[in-house]
């Protein structure tokens, strides 16, 4: 899938996180001090949405389990989750929030 318009900035505010389907992929969109991330929306250690989690600086915790995850780099911050959350390359044009899913974050 090449890369795709998730929505404009203003929709997911700083220090927020918003969900959103990219292709048929559900995605979980961060804004950390005015920069976007992008990971899979789903918790990597049961089904729950990392879009409902906590943000809290560059972690976000889920709710179901309170594990966590590194926005930036998908790691794995605190158990029970073992498996690290997938990221995706974002760029920002014309105020528009771009996702690639073909790319991970930092290619």
């Amino acid at each position: 899938m090449a890369e795709t318009v998730v929505c404009p900035t203003s929709d997911v505010p700083e220090g927020s996180v918003k969900r959103f389907e990219v292709g048929n992929q559900p995605v979980a969109v961060f804004n950390l001090g005015g920069s976007f991330y992008a990971t899979d929306d789903e918790c990597t250690h049961g089904s729950c949405s990392l879009a409902e989690g906590i943000v809290d600086g560059e972690i976000v915790e889920c709710t179901m389990h309170f594990g966590a995850f590194n926005i930036k780099t998908g790691a794995v911050e605190a158990p029970p989750c073992s498996i690290p959350l997938r990221t995706y390359k974002v760029t920002v044009r014309d105020d528009q929030v771009v996702v690639d899913l073909d790319k991970e974050a930092g290619e």
